[in-house]
């Protein structure tokens, strides 16, 4: 990894990595680092453990791959998940 980031924005690297939604090109977008440099910031960074329960759970999980997705733009919304109304959250 030839970039350098400050402590704000390695640690803002790793908080988008570690977000299940935030998908690999919006760190791409804002940090202009690819997803083998995120994978190498992210084993530098962290635990072994830590890294490797990161790894573990990223791999394969099509919500940080944008091409993967089942949603274009905006929020993941369930089906199943129901308006807020008056501020009270309607139950099944």
């Amino acid at each position: 990894m030839d970039k350098s980031f400050n402590i704000e924005q390695t640690n803002r690297i790793i908080e988008m990595a570690w977000e299940d939604r935030t998908p690999f090109d919006a760190i791409t977008f804002q940090f202009e680092i690819k997803e083998q440099e995120v994978i190498e910031l992210m084993r530098k960074e962290m635990k072994p453990s830590s890294f490797r329960m990161w790894r573990k759970r990223v791999q394969g999980r099509a919500t940080k791959h944008s091409k993967k997705r089942e949603f274009e733009d905006g929020r993941f919304k369930c089906t199943r998940q129901r308006q807020i109304t008056h501020n009270k959250i309607s139950k099944r």
